[in-house]
């Protein structure tokens, strides 16, 4: 029997319906990580002719590493972090210190760092050398294993934005403790500080989410125990931390998301609702009157947070980036080309197989 012409314009309504919130759904999904202004002399496409493959050989390289401990992803992310705040994302933090100074690895802040993420990072120079040549900088291997470590770990994927240079010169120790906030640092203190990088307290929060993997040694949070427990930890996880920490000087450590504490979500933030941030810098966000409705929707929204975590790493990973001229490109990333003994001997080798010819 055929339909009756108002079952068909019915079926078809529905079928104009169901298109339009397909529509809806693709262009939500498609403009959800919106972008900030790329800053002169990044590029979403920088390597396109001198090293196509790079990002698949550094991500090919991480699923290896991660598949033997993820731990690392969590290692690597918080090295862009820590780069990207002292003087901007130029790979200063990965250089020995010399005869000027210690280097930014031993100021205070950055004795924590994995030393498994310096690490991989001469793995993945050596990696994208072998594919390319000496053309992609350390500052940008560090970024795009920054967004795999993310990724990796069950957080979203998204475009990094290239072009970096390396930098001449690493931060003096005071200059990296001052644009280093400790874990003790109260939301007010941190929404000051980020300002002066133009970052917003909605980027405070999001990047805060880095939290949800990783690990806090006990060094930074006993202070929240002893003498007196900090009276915004829930009672039970109090308890928990006093085992594995069970004097001010303890050298241990303990996941930062007691949730999924290897998996990149928000979970971190429903840790916070229920006081179960580790850091005073972590469960102040949500004590902390105008951060406390961004980590509830957070943890309410988990596509929100990424959406407002991918912003936020993208205007992090511009932070006072050398361009262009500026700079070098190491072929060791932890010395300065004029410093590196190994590359001037290939040097001096190259002239003098050109005289000889």
């Amino acid at each position: 029997m055929a339909p009756s012409s108002s079952s068909y314009s019915t079926s078809h309504l529905l079928l104009l319906v169901g298109s339009c919130l397909l529509l809806v759904s693709y262009f939500a999904v498609s403009e959800a990580y919106t972008t900030p202004h790329l800053v002169k002399g990044l590029s979403w496409s920088f390597y396109k002719n001198s090293c196509p493959k790079v990002e698949s050989v550094i991500r090919r390289h991480l699923k290896k590493v991660f598949k033997k401990d993820i731990g690392n992803a969590a290692g690597l992310l918080r090295l862009h972090f820590h780069d990207c705040f002292v003087q901007g994302c130029d790979a200063s933090v990965l250089l020995d210190g010399s005869a000027s100074g210690p280097g930014e690895q031993e100021a205070r802040p950055n004795l924590s760092l994995r030393a498994a993420a310096f690490q991989i990072i001469d793995e993945l120079r050596e990696l994208v050398d072998e594919e390319c040549g000496t053309v992609v900088s350390c500052a940008d291997i560090v970024a795009i294993a920054a967004r795999d470590s993310v990724h990796l770990s069950g957080g979203p994927d998204y475009d990094v934005p290239l072009g970096r240079r390396d930098g001449l010169n690493f931060a003096s120790s005071d200059a990296t403790v001052a644009n280093l906030p400790s874990p003790n640092t109260n939301a007010s203190t941190l929404i000051e500080f980020l300002a002066t990088k133009n970052l917003d307290a909605t980027d405070l929060v999001a990047l805060s989410g880095g939290h949800t993997i990783g690990l806090g040694h006990c060094s930074s949070f006993t202070g929240r125990l002893y003498p007196t427990q900090d009276p915004t930890m829930e009672e039970k996880f109090a308890n928990d931390l006093k085992e594995i920490c069970p004097a001010s000087d303890t050298n241990a450590t303990t996941v930062l998301d007691i949730r999924t504490p290897n998996h990149f979500d928000n979970k971190y933030y429903v840790d916070l609702v229920h006081r179960q941030g580790l850091f005073t810098s972590d469960q102040d966000l949500y004590s902390y009157e105008k951060t406390r409705g961004i980590v509830k929707s957070f943890a309410e929204d988990e596509a929100l947070f990424y959406e407002k975590f991918v912003h936020a790493m993208l205007k992090m990973g511009q932070l006072s980036v050398l361009t262009g001229k500026k700079g070098e490109i190491r072929a060791n990333c932890s010395v300065r080309n004029s410093d590196n003994i190994q590359l001037k001997t290939v040097v001096e080798e190259d002239k003098e197989t050109s005289a000889e010819l």
